[in-house]
């Protein structure tokens, strides 16, 4: 199988180890197509997107990456994108500006706390307790409703090549602690989501991280969804959300598995400047 990967970290955010360790890296694991996509700069206070400052350096030490390895890999600029209504997603000007190569679109911030405070959907499980109780009335069902409802919105106003981690939200609602995977609202909200997924075009991302992070029992999205998804035939591809260089194919075995129980025999990859399939 000859794997890629499109969602990655480095120390530009916050990953560690430099961006040539990963190429390196990817090279000696025989990867012939790769990409960066540190955190894109955040007008709030965040901690793990690159600061703006940066971004030019940032830039610039991929494209030189890229043309440094050119004839061992094939290398691609981008950067994962948070939507946030009113402050950024991925087809905003000044993104679309960079001129990337792609990006991951995703959602992170669930609206805010009665402070202003932006909720960060996957931080500490406390901090998203609190925000079920003090931003969505006490019902986790109102919180995760609004997560794919950001969703479905970037997917039809601010379109990115990939979407990451689409339900990450379960990541704290260990043995449904928190709200009923299996409840008919919960399978209305994906269905809903699938659908706009399917219309839009955009790539869905099969994230390990969960898995080898062991965050989560299960890729992001689940099993089930990436069933439904195959019946809507949606184009997807496996990335690990890498954060070190020795995850870059961190359970891509187990993806690759998933992807082929759900019906899947092809991913997508960037290959010359252009998506095309590649047999699973």
């Amino acid at each position: 199988m000859n794997w890629t990967n499109y969602h990655g970290h480095s120390n530009y955010c916050d990953g560690v180890g430099h961006m040539e360790e990963y190429v390196k890296e990817a090279i000696q694991l025989g990867i012939k197509s790769m990409g960066f996509s540190s955190h894109a700069p955040l007008s709030l206070e965040c901690l793990w997107a690159v600061p703006i400052a940066e971004l030019p350096k940032y830039l610039k030490e991929a494209r030189f990456l890229k043309e440094k390895y050119k004839k061992e890999i094939q290398l691609y600029v981008g950067l994962e994108v948070d939507y946030i209504p009113g402050i950024i997603g991925p087809m905003q000007a000044d993104i679309v500006d960079l001129q990337l190569d792609y990006n991951v679109g995703s959602v992170h911030f669930v609206d805010q706390f009665p402070d202003g405070t932006h909720f960060e959907a996957d931080g500490s499980r406390q901090v998203f307790v609190n925000a079920i109780e003090q931003i969505f009335s006490g019902s986790s069902q109102k919180l995760v409703c609004r997560y794919f409802e950001l969703m479905r919105e970037m997917l039809n106003t601010s379109k990115p090549t990939i979407l990451g981690h689409m339900d990450k939200i379960k990541i704290h609602n260990v043995a449904g602690q928190l709200f009923d995977e299996d409840s008919e609202w919960y399978k209305n909200e994906i269905e809903i989501t699938l659908d706009t997924l399917a219309r839009s075009g955009v790539i869905l991302e099969v994230n390990t991280r969960g898995l080898y992070k062991k965050k989560c029992m299960e890729t992001y999205p689940s099993p089930e969804i990436l069933k439904q998804a195959y019946k809507r035939q949606i184009p997807v591809i496996i990335n690990s959300d890498a954060h070190h260089p020795r995850e870059i194919i961190s359970n891509f075995d187990f993806a690759r598995n998933v992807l082929i129980d759900a019906g899947y025999s092809k991913t997508w990859q960037l290959w010359d400047n252009h998506w095309v399939e590649s047999a699973l």
